[in-house]
């Protein structure tokens, strides 16, 4: 358990738990999936961002504060009161912070020590390095370019800020151009090839791992700029730019699936050794670039449900194989979270 370990209730019927989220990213998929597993839904809204969550009615009730700054220990208390069990995503990570995360009291589903890992570049890559998976040359410093990079600014962005620069004076002219601020970055040979993101569910309880589906980001501008001719975008000196605005989904060659899931289950078992004990659990993805010659690079991991899990709210492809109802990832949670309940187990899915 993590060092602010809950107290847990004793019930085993699941109707006495509600699961809570932050309004953003991924929540709507969440409450859906649990109000889907006969379960109870709480949605924390920012004041002016609720109207999507009350247009579809996934949240059985909203609360909401001015600022995610206000989240406090009333709020915790009142969380704790009703035996609410946080869901993270994206936005969660990045609006509360790991510090805040790692401090929190109310019950917690997923591994609070792997967000150290996760969010640390140097952390991932040993983690991915002692999981065998192919990796993209990193480089120390902007003056060891010697080929295309892609520059990436740490923290959940969404691909905001990202640029593709080939040599360190066009690094350079960029980056003190458009984020003269922005120091804490890494650069990444740019791989070039089909970017895939796989998405992944393991379960504790099941002790099965699971491959729920997979996207690909529609990406401003880098999805738009080649509506435009190469002469055109040197005359209005367009740089590249990966901000994600949408997901699109995807399905893989058949053959690939069995590296796929080989890669998926390394990156559990070296989680485990890196944390202790409970390791990465839960949903997660392997962010890859899969080249002409089939090869699946490996970019970043992240260690939570990513949006682009969303285009499968009543299931994938590949959910639709295993399951007889309609399994996005949201739901797949709720369901672990409800056996785990039912089996009290509880404290197996909780960081």
């Amino acid at each position: 358990m993590s060092e602010s370990s809950p107290i847990l209730p004793a019930s085993t019927d699941p109707k006495d738990f509600v699961i809570a989220t932050l309004g953003s990213h991924s929540a709507l998929q969440i409450l859906k999936g649990a109000q889907d597993e006969g379960m109870r839904t709480l949605c924390i809204c920012r004041k002016g961002a609720e109207r999507p969550y009350k247009s579809y009615p996934v949240a059985d009730e909203i609360i909401t504060i001015d600022s995610w700054d206000k989240w406090d220990e009333k709020l915790e208390e009142e969380l704790i009161r009703r035996n609410a069990i946080i869901i993270p995503h994206g936005s969660f990570i990045a609006y509360m912070g790991h510090d805040r995360v790692k401090k929190m009291k109310a019950m917690y589903y997923g591994t609070k020590e792997i967000l150290e890992w996760e969010s640390d570049r140097s952390k991932e890559r040993i983690w991915m390095e002692k999981s065998g998976l192919k990796l993209p040359r990193v480089y120390a410093k902007p003056e060891d370019i010697d080929k295309s990079v892609i520059v990436k600014f740490h923290g959940a962005g969404g691909g905001f800020g990202y640029f593709v620069a080939k040599t360190p004076e066009q690094f350079y002219e960029v980056k003190n151009r458009k984020y003269p601020e922005q120091n804490d970055f890494a650069i990444q040979e740019y791989i070039v090839g089909v970017p895939l993101y796989i998405h992944y569910f393991y379960s504790p309880i099941t002790g099965e791992l699971e491959i729920m589906s997979f996207d690909k980001r529609y990406e401003s501008n880098a999805d738009s700029i080649g509506r435009i001719k190469a002469e055109d975008q040197l005359v209005a000196k367009i740089h590249t730019s990966y901000t994600i605005v949408g997901n699109i989904p995807v399905v893989v060659r058949e053959s690939l699936l069995p590296e796929m899931f080989d890669m998926g289950d390394k990156v559990i078992k070296v989680s485990k050794e890196i944390c202790g004990g409970k390791g990465l659990f839960g949903p997660f993805c392997l962010e890859t670039i899969v080249t002409r010659k089939l090869e699946i690079f490996v970019f970043e991991i992240s260690a939570r449900i990513v949006a682009g899990t969303n285009p499968f709210i009543e299931g994938s492809p590949y959910t639709a194989l295993k399951y007889d109802v309609p399994m996005s990832t949201g739901r797949r949670m709720a369901r672990d979270i409800k056996e785990a309940i039912e089996k009290g187990r509880l404290e197996d899915i909780l960081g």
